[in-house]
């Protein structure tokens, strides 16, 4: 049984260029196709924040990794986004793509599609300036201590996105459900919660880094969202294809959730 503190030891070989490579390009992002994994996280996102539901000032995004593709849909309804994570190497490739360094992974092509499923004529360019605007924010954090940020913020978030990261840092589910309870002091009750995260997988691979996850099912994610006081507006799932198992993890599929943290009676 893997311990927090191995699972934190194991990220020290995490290579960011390496995971974008494995999960962000073809053929895990071919925006040909509506049925390819990535475009059916976008439009998840996409069709939540076009509800109107989530909105207000700050989002904060738990565990951004060395991406930023789940706050592109965002970004058109929050003054101030904070990002998140626990290794220096992702925050800088973050600080990186804000200050439009040349040599960072090109996002334009997932900056367009938003833009084209959003159907709202935005350019890209203005997508891409504003989201570098209200990026003010890259914190790091640690989801498994009670206050994940360290000091507390200056206030609540209205709404929290994460992707991919609860599962993948905890070595058991009760180490899961933990983490879900420490992020979510973060929110504002009657705030909005969009969480993307993998079902049944036990391991992927980052560069040299061969990182475990949690393996969970729909029930399981469902389970630790209402034990941390969630009511869910959505769920879905999508089943990952053969043709885009190609070796860099066990990911049986990809799991979205709309919920919004119920205010304690």
């Amino acid at each position: 049984m893997s311990s927090i503190a191995a699972v934190g030891e194991s990220y020290q070989k995490f290579n960011p260029h390496a995971y974008l490579q494995n999960n962000y390009m073809p053929p895990r992002a071919d925006f040909t196709s509506e049925d390819c994994v990535v475009p059916w996280k976008l439009r998840c996102l996409a069709e939540a924040f076009a509800t109107g539901e989530i909105h207000g000032h700050t989002l904060i995004d738990i565990g951004s990794g060395p991406t930023i593709y789940q706050l592109l849909s965002a970004c058109d309804h929050f003054e101030e986004i904070i990002a998140t994570d626990y290794l220096e190497v992702n925050r800088e490739v973050l600080r990186q793509w804000v200050q439009d360094k040349m040599d960072v992974f090109d996002w334009s092509p997932y900056i367009k599609h938003v833009c084209k499923i959003e159907g709202r004529g935005e350019q890209w360019k203005e997508k891409e300036q504003k989201l570098r605007e209200k990026l003010r924010q890259i914190l790091p954090i640690d989801v498994h201590q009670p206050n994940p940020v360290g000091s507390p913020l200056h206030q609540l978030a209205d709404a929290m996105v994460s992707t991919f990261c609860l599962e993948a840092v905890s070595p058991d589910r009760l180490s899961f459900e933990r983490a879900l309870k420490n992020v979510t002091s973060l929110l504002k009750p009657g705030g909005h919660f969009l969480l993307i995260g993998a079902l049944e997988e036990s391991f992927y691979l980052a560069g040299e880094a061969k990182l475990s996850v949690v393996p969970v099912s729909e029930a399981d994610v469902k389970e630790a969202l209402t034990k941390s006081g969630y009511k869910i507006h959505d769920f879905r799932s999508y089943i990952m294809p053969p043709r885009l198992k190609i070796g860099v993890d066990d990911v049986s599929g990809v799991f979205f959730v709309h919920a919004q943290k119920q205010p304690v009676v």
